[in-house]
């Protein structure tokens, strides 16, 4: 990997003994270590210039190393598969998860991959292309200024990676992955939509805020609803609707052909917004799970979360 230079290399090997690997990864086996990637976590932001880790930044560090870890079997089933592994990460900020896949796929497996970082905020996008070029990553991995929604893998794909796209579109090579990590509220819908709509293999997202449900029920607390004391309560209301919103996402995603399982993909005592969907396509529509989907929408006042429009109806 063309990186920030040799210095920076050299540092990393004298200072990350064994030792000191083994304190800042807990004794864990973590795929990214400081002693290894010294460059892609200084271009991320997680190691100095002198390849110290700052305190500040070992919880960010343990984070990514367990997204990586969770996302690890995912990754390699689709290089099996796949001879070159396309991904989306939707709403990529600043771009964390995404230089840790291009690093995997392209540096620590060696396997061919075009992995698109989208995002609405052009700053950020300019970032990372620059981070990408100085990584030596930019041939695999590129970003574009884009909305999430139905046409963003085809539109940014063409244009950042036009020599890659075919000449019909009968022929336009479909995302294998699709990532989202804390896209905020109905943005973790619109990339799950998106995923299902391209018939990706794999979704993975960790949902941020929730707020479409909770604003809905805040008028629905009238006294013959079971809910109300929920629905009355600021603080009730919006944990409810954290967890209720994805469960309602599992079901609409099962009702589209995918396994759905949703796992803790951080400690809680990092931060509340831990909750990793992963989903994946067995291709057939689990019409249970559109029923499922029915019932407890209309418990939960019958209100419909943006996903539900997002998706085919059964």
């Amino acid at each position: 990997m063309a990186g920030t230079g040799a210095d920076l290399v050299g540092r990393a090997r004298a200072h990350w003994t064994k030792e000191r690997v083994a304190k800042v990864t807990g004794g864990k086996r973590f795929l990214l270590k400081p002693d290894e990637a010294p460059e892609l976590l200084h271009a991320i932001g997680l190691l100095s210039a002198d390849a110290t880790m700052p305190a500040d930044c070992l919880r960010k560090y343990s984070q990514i190393n367990h997204m990586l870890a969770l996302l690890q079997p995912v990754l390699d089933d689709l290089a099996a598969r796949h001879k070159v592994v396309r991904v989306i990460d939707a709403g990529c900020g600043n771009s964390y998860l995404t230089f840790l896949l291009a690093w995997y796929l392209h540096v620590r497996t060696r396997h061919d991959c075009r992995i698109v970082g989208i995002d609405s905020n052009p700053k950020v996008v300019e970032s990372s292309r620059a981070r990408a070029a100085k990584l030596g990553l930019d041939g695999c991995l590129r970003f574009d200024v884009s909305q999430i929604d139905a046409q963003a893998w085809e539109r940014s794909f063409r244009q950042v990676f036009p020599e890659d796209c075919p000449e019909t579109d009968d022929e336009f090579p479909r995302p294998h992955l699709v990532v989202a990590l804390h896209a905020c509220d109905t943005a973790t819908d619109s990339a799950l939509g998106l995923g299902i709509g391209a018939c990706a293999d794999v979704l993975a997202v960790a949902p941020c805020c929730h707020a479409e449900l909770a604003k809905l029920w805040s008028g629905m607390d009238g006294p013959a609803h079971p809910f109300r004391p929920v629905f009355a309560s600021a603080n009730l209301r919006r944990d409810a609707a954290a967890v209720m919103t994805d469960a309602l996402r599992m079901l609409l995603v099962r009702r589209c052909g995918y396994e759905v399982t949703a796992t803790e993909f951080v400690p809680s005592d990092h931060t509340p917004k831990n909750r990793l969907l992963l989903c994946i396509r067995r291709g057939r529509y689990l019409r249970e799970a559109g029923e499922q989907y029915e019932r407890l929408k209309e418990a939960l006042g019958g209100a419909a979360i943006t996903l539900e429009s997002l998706v085919p109806p059964v």
